[in-house]
């Protein structure tokens, strides 16, 4: 923190009900004053931090906030349709979905340098986002999911949120409702504001969604798997009580292959590489001991059910010196 940085105006965690439902009812009056009558324009990814800001504007100004969802094709298995359930048909929320997959893939085949693939997910995430501000009219704000962790580490530019941050030029005041909060408070925040357990609880995922675990150039069977078995994971760890216990778990295809059989005949197939970490601020993890039952449980199910896939691994490497993602 340096001396220009704002300083949180609470004096205490907003950390049970009773505080939460406080903050709200202060939020809805701040933001019924700054916004008025005026149209706020918001990037809905599914991640808590966008998820509990539209929550929080949908109860202060209802349909003057417009959400936009881009589906980059990068999604975990189901979350854009979660997206659309809960906000448009849950909460009525002014929300358009954009399925931009095939133009994201396009853009994205044959690059297999990590940094390249960043940049490209990021600068084709703000021209399709900018394409539909441009089709809106009397949008005056931009609400952002910005929290007190990226003020404190970032000068409070967002510049990882929605993959390469927002675009500088459309000239919108920003409403951020949460950017005094810290992520646990914002899950607070986003339970009393009646969201989804699943949602409010979702793990840390990056930017470049699964772009980043499905190593190298990105073709869309590999990526296929990769979805499939990353909710294989996502469901045997919820089933074996590890949701919220475990930090952070998912899995990773790399481009590569090893021989294996299958049905009596050599195959040429991909790894899937399980990660699960622990950490309390994701600068060191560790990696917990998992039961045999639940490592055997996971790898029978993706053998049997993946196409394309004929070994499963057990990332056992702490940070540092790896990392919590492979790219």
């Amino acid at each position: 923190m340096n001396a220009n940085t704002p300083k949180r105006p609470y004096t205490s965690r907003i950390d049970n009900c009773e505080a939460a439902e406080r903050f709200i009812a202060e939020q809805i009056d701040a933001i019924r004053t700054q916004v008025g009558d005026g149209k706020v324009l918001l990037a809905l990814s599914g991640g808590v931090d966008s998820s509990v800001v539209a929550a929080l504007l949908i109860r202060a100004i209802g349909k003057n906030l417009v959400c936009v969802h881009v589906n980059h094709g990068l999604m975990r298995k189901g979350e854009s349709e979660q997206v659309i359930t809960v906000f448009r048909d849950q909460l009525g929320a002014e929300l358009i979905y954009i399925d931009a997959t095939d133009r994201f893939l396009d853009k994205l085949a044959g690059v297999s340098d990590p940094e390249r693939k960043r940049k490209v997910i990021g600068a084709e995430f703000i021209r399709v986002f900018e394409e539909e501000a441009g089709k809106l009219s009397g949008i005056r704000f931009l609400g952002q999911g910005t929290i007190y962790p990226d003020i404190l580490e970032s000068d409070g530019v967002k510049a990882h949120h929605n993959v390469g941050g927002l675009p500088e030029d459309l000239g919108l005041e920003l409403v951020e409702p949460v950017k005094f909060l810290y992520k646990d408070e914002v899950r607070q925040v986003g339970l009393a504001l009646g969201l989804p357990e699943e949602m409010v609880f979702r793990q840390p995922f990056p930017g470049p969604g699964l772009g980043v675990r499905c190593t190298g150039a990105i073709t869309r069977e590999r990526l296929a798997a990769l979805r499939e078995a990353d909710a294989v994971v996502r469901e045997e760890f919820a089933a074996a009580g590890l949701q919220g216990k475990v930090w952070q778990y998912f899995a990773v295809v790399p481009d590569i292959t090893s021989t294996g059989v299958r049905d009596g005949k050599r195959t040429d197939s991909w790894p899937v590489i399980l990660r699960a970490v622990n950490t309390t601020d994701a600068m060191a993890v560790t990696v917990p001991r998992l039961d045999w039952e639940l490592l055997e449980r996971i790898t029978s199910r993706i053998l049997a059910t993946v196409p394309g896939v004929n070994r499963v691994l057990y990332d056992l490497s702490p940070k540092p010196p790896a990392t919590i993602e492979w790219e």
